[in-house]
């Protein structure tokens, strides 16, 4: 088992994604839990993961229309594999209305 977490960064505005919902899923596609982001675009599940394939999918298309902003991408899945010898693992989200890079922090 595993912790979750993730840090969500408006990289055209450079300040934190903060208020923007996520869901975590599991292997089969089941919810594990149903988050938004913080003030600091953050987010620490308290549900835990097993190893294997899991998924985070980010609501970007309703987070930049309610800021009144056009993005390409409506929703980003991200699509991971848990490795069960780490104890934590931390997915950061760098987004922008047209792109968006993603990376395995710390």
């Amino acid at each position: 088992m595993s912790t979750l977490s993730t840090h969500v960064l408006d990289a055209a505005l450079g300040v934190p994604a903060a208020g923007l919902d996520l869901v975590l899923r599991d292997a089969s596609g089941s919810v594990l839990e149903e988050a938004r982001t913080d003030a600091d675009g953050r987010v620490r599940f308290a549900a835990t993961v097993d190893a294997g394939d899991i998924a985070l999918e980010f609501a970007t298309g309703p987070w930049f229309a309610a800021a009144g902003r056009d993005t390409l991408y409506p929703v980003v899945r991200l699509d991971v594999t848990v490795d069960g010898d780490r104890p934590h693992h931390h997915l950061a989200l760098l987004l922008a209305p047209y792109s968006y890079t993603t990376y395995r922090g710390s």
